[in-house]
């Protein structure tokens, strides 16, 4: 099959591998379309946190973003229901063991044995298939549109975002970053909260923020500061930490969903004074059907995230486009539905 691989600093290809092989418990999928992000971005560069503590080895089959169609079962899954043979899924990051501590606790994101699709023990979605273990994956209603399979993923973080934030019809919510994150926040927030405005750098960016429902959108130091019940960071810049406690008024709850590495300044007195709640977001492990339905009526909107969808050969000029890619809709998928990825299963 084929595979899209990160083959060392700065250089990506898409070689031929063998198709993952039968387990226990496990399903295959035929990918159809596979995102890439500033995670991925991050293993390119070699600068991803995987891979300074070794649980990346390159080459490095990527893709946590992804959605395909069941084409066979191993042995042993049978427990549950299983989606049919022919239907879609979405493939899911974090897969837990469910026999820790941890995971009987219910804080199955914070697994002992805790594995992540395209990044550490479970190969990439960025390939013709990927084997999955059968809890591990979502189904996709019929007719749901194309783009919106490969968003299910980043989708997820968001809806954790707003249910741990308690977000109340009443709050007035500034979203920080206009990629992916930032705009499924703005969509979700549009629909649930009183007011929802968008900061960011980039004008068209912006401009596509207004389009998924901000009722204002402002650049870094124009947007009204303590105005805001609640922030959600979804930059990933480091500068919008300190950024995010200025817009927040007294008692404001903070939601981290963008993942800086640099380190900032600021007085941690001020988080006491304020009385802020501070809520690091690392994943919705819990919210893929809920995330699902959100697509399905219409809350979640895919169609305007998407910027470019290429033919799965063209990984390194989706790099180049991702890394470039200021002015506009954030999201580039890669195509896995072209006929090589017909033979096999």
């Amino acid at each position: 099959m084929r595979a899209a691989r990160v083959t060392g600093p700065g250089s990506a290809d898409l070689a031929s591998v063998p198709v993952p092989p039968p387990a226990p418990g496990t399903l295959l999928v035929r990918v159809r379309y596979a995102g890439i992000c500033g995670t991925d971005l991050e293993i390119l560069h070699g600068t991803s946190p995987f891979l300074k503590d070794g649980r990346i080895a390159l080459p490095h089959i990527f893709g946590h973003e992804w959605y395909g169609e069941v084409v066979a079962y191993a042995d042993g899954a049978d427990d549950g229901p299983l989606p049919p043979l022919g239907s879609l899924v979405a493939g899911r990051t974090m897969v837990p063991c469910h026999r820790c501590a941890r995971c009987h606790a219910g804080h199955p994101q914070r697994c002992a044995a805790l594995r992540e699709t395209g990044l550490y023990g479970l190969q990439g979605g960025a390939a013709d298939y990927a084997r999955m273990p059968v809890d591990a994956v979502t189904p996709l209603p019929a007719g749901l549109p194309e783009p919106a399979g490969a968003l299910v993923e980043p989708a997820v973080s968001v809806v954790e975002a707003f249910e741990r934030a308690a977000l109340r019809f009443d709050d007035r919510v500034a979203v920080i970053g206009t990629g992916t994150m930032g705009l499924l926040a703005v969509q979700f927030a549009r629909r649930y909260a009183a007011e929802v405005h968008a900061v960011g750098i980039d004008g068209p960016g912006l401009e596509l923020a207004a389009r998924c429902g901000a009722h204002a959108v402002f650049r870094p130091g124009q947007a009204p500061e303590g105005g805001y019940s609640l922030v959600v960071e979804a930059s990933g810049a480091a500068a919008a930490f300190p950024s995010a406690l200025r817009l927040g008024e007294r008692g404001a709850r903070v939601a981290m969903v963008g993942v800086a590495q640099e380190p900032v300044s600021f007085v941690p007195g001020e988080l006491s004074l304020q009385g802020f709640d501070i809520l690091g977001i690392q994943h919705g492990i819990g919210h893929y059907d809920r995330t699902v339905a959100l697509f399905e009526h219409g809350v979640f909107d895919a169609e305007p995230l998407l910027a470019r969808t290429l033919p799965a050969a063209a990984v390194p000029d989706a790099f180049a486009l991702l890394e470039s890619g200021r002015g506009g809709p954030p999201k580039i998928l890669l195509d896995f539905t072209g006929e090589a990825a017909r033979g096999g299963g």
